[in-house]
């Protein structure tokens, strides 16, 4: 999933964007075995505290109420996966209708051939190679002004505000694209973060496939150290892993596999 930096990259400040000393806050905080993140528990409950007390006390229809709890729970479900088996998988990251609506953005492009073929390196070492890598893109700008492009930016932004003020990750910046796989097309195994530069922290992809099935091929498969890991790449579903650690790859795909592929950085 690497790739050429995207010239119009979404640039971000997080509030919480430094490591925070248990020392000196007060914060409880505990570091989870092998993830490299930090857990802030008081921040876990005190949303937990504020998101009950506003059922109760606040004027704001439920429904919004109701979002908020769902979100920090599918959340939760990437984070905690992560730390237990450095793949972090999350069913409905993505809304039914966001994907929906992505996917047709995706779809419209590839009709009007406005994707291109992907490469390897960054800017300074970018390279093309079909026979190790035949995917094409497009990358997502908030500049496109897209209403439905907006909306998921508006997601990692309230995603990554939630793992920065739980996890001390220190994201400051992103960078998203569109990826689309046509019928023969793989990426071979690689890892996600430059030789020559390690602002990628973690890497994360959004499927947009409905109706996939194990003959469709398509799968990430993700190679641990005693073991590799098979992703089918269900719609609404998020992958996270650390862009350093995990080496994968795209396994050739039998349809066309539809995606939005980017990284967190620092």
């Amino acid at each position: 999933m690497a790739g050429p930096a995207n010239p119009n990259q979404n640039i971000m400040t997080s509030e919480d964007g430094a490591k925070t000393s248990s020392t000196t806050n007060g914060i409880n905080e505990s570091r989870a075995q092998g993830s490299g993140l930090k857990i802030n528990y008081t921040r876990v409950l005190t949303t937990i505290t504020a998101v009950l007390i506003a059922i109760r006390v606040s004027s704001r229809p439920f429904k919004v109420i109701h979002s908020t709890i769902l979100l920090e729970k599918i959340f939760n479900t990437l984070i905690n996966s992560f730390i237990e088996n450095k793949v972090g998988i999350a069913e409905d990251f993505l809304s039914k209708s966001l994907s929906l609506h992505l996917k047709e953005n995706l779809t419209a492009l590839y009709a009007d051939r406005l994707l291109a073929l992907a490469g390897t390196g960054g800017n300074a070492n970018l390279q093309y190679n079909d026979l190790f890598r035949s995917d094409i893109i497009y990358w997502l700008d908030r500049k496109h002004n897209d209403i439905h492009e907006n909306s998921f930016f508006n997601l990692m932004d309230t995603f990554v505000k939630f793992l920065n003020e739980t996890c001390y990750t220190g994201i400051t910046d992103y960078e998203f694209h569109y990826t689309l796989y046509e019928k023969g097309s793989f990426y071979k195994k690689h890892l996600d973060q430059f030789r020559d530069n390690d602002s990628r922290k973690y890497s994360m992809i959004m499927y947009l496939n409905d109706e996939w099935k194990i003959d469709d091929g398509g799968e990430l498969c993700i190679h641990h150290e005693d073991r590799t890991q098979n992703i089918s790449p269900v719609n609404g579903k998020s992958v996270f892993f650390k862009s350093s650690e995990l080496q994968h790859e795209v396994l050739i795909s039998n349809k066309l596999r539809m995606s939005i592929t980017g990284w967190l950085k620092s």
